[in-house]
């Protein structure tokens, strides 16, 4: 059962989202800051996140960027989940990073239709992989049984 975890300042939207999430299946929880949000990403990797856009203190903008130069959560998958509606603002997200963008007011089958796209995409793939071993694989370097490492 994939967890999704929700970053949300709006109390009332983030229960409605995880309420949604449930019913299709999934495990939710939900945090109303970024910086919570970061300190549970810590504790217990999500299999995707919903982030706010827009939220007091770090934005989720800021948090998603954290989160792209991590070693741990470069790999995450994000749909930023917001009220804003400029055009400039998807396109920021999409550039920093998410999978995807979700306007609030939201239908909840639309919510869980993209949260299931976003997850089907990692179906078959390792949960996550770390960016050494990321970055090698990409670079053509693999590592034999002893650990030596070697160029292909």
């Amino acid at each position: 059962m994939p967890f999704i975890l929700i970053a949300d300042d709006d109390e009332l939207i983030a229960e409605l989202a995880s309420q949604a999430l449930i019913d299709a299946g999934h495990a939710c929880g939900w945090v109303t800051s970024a910086e919570d949000c970061w300190e549970l990403l810590r504790a217990r990797r999500p299999d995707a996140v919903l982030l706010d856009q827009d939220m007091p203190g770090m934005s989720g903008l800021s948090l998603l960027r954290r989160m792209r130069q991590s070693a741990d959560f470069y790999d995450l998958p994000v749909l930023m989940f917001t009220a804003m509606s400029g055009v400039q603002d998807e396109t920021q997200a999409i550039y920093a990073g998410a999978q995807g963008f979700i306007r609030k007011p939201f239908d909840p089958r639309g919510l869980t239709t993209r949260v299931q796209r976003v997850l089907a995409k990692r179906t078959g793939r390792l949960r996550h992989k770390d960016l050494q071993t990321h970055l090698e694989q990409s670079a053509g370097i693999k590592s034999d049984i002893v650990g030596l490492r070697r160029v292909l």
